[in-house]
């Protein structure tokens, strides 16, 4: 078991009903009994900034001190980053620029952040995005860099585009479900490649 490798992928923005309905490549898994599927409720504030922060450390909103998308700082707490660096393992993430605000320096530097390579940091290898109509297509590329070329043990993948989406035309929106279809289709590209690299 200490030697598996996980990817976390986080689809910012993604309702469960319409998941259910357009991300027909993970349900098939769900169905075959290759994965599982859980409905949780998220935490308030349902803001990124502050719920990036409780998926990456655990703790809730009124004790680690991110309360809103403005909250540009660095975290205060323990993260699976941080945790996975302390047991000597290797961390990346291809993310949204507000992870490397929050687990490496405050604020982004788009000159200096964009690329990171420091054994130092809580993430010691990270491809960010200051956009949020940096296609998922990319993100996905990055990610797969990434993984093949410094073999993390822990790695974050968190992709945007569905939540431009609902913002721009509402999550009941067939604009918002084609954007959801659309990350079902990269994740059957990326999914079964890191799967037979033993990517857990």
């Amino acid at each position: 078991m200490p030697d598996k490798k996980v990817v976390m992928i986080t689809l910012d923005g993604c309702r469960y009903d319409i998941a259910i309905q357009q991300l027909g490549f993970l349900n098939h898994f769900v169905e075959k009994k290759l994965a599982s599927r859980f409905k949780v409720l998220s935490e308030s504030p349902s803001n990124s900034r502050p719920l990036y922060e409780v998926l990456l450390t655990g703790v809730p909103t009124f004790e680690n001190g991110i309360y809103s998308n403005y909250s540009v700082q660095r975290s205060k707490e323990e993260s699976i980053f941080s945790l996975a660096k302390e047991a000597g393992k290797t961390t990346a993430a291809a993310a949204y620029h507000w992870v490397s605000e929050l687990y490496n320096r405050a604020p982004f530097s788009m000159f200096e952040d964009r690329i990171q390579h420091d054994s130092t940091k809580n993430i010691q290898h990270g491809i960010f995005y200051s956009e949020d109509t940096y296609p998922d297509s990319h993100l996905f590329q990055d990610a797969h860099h990434l993984i093949s070329t410094y073999h993390p043990d822990f790695m974050y993948v968190h992709s945007m585009n569905i939540d431009d989406e609902g913002h721009k035309f509402t999550g009941n929106s067939i604009e918002y479900r084609r954007a959801v279809n659309r990350i079902d289709t990269i994740l059957a590209i990326y999914i079964p490649r890191w799967i037979e690299m033993d990517i857990k």
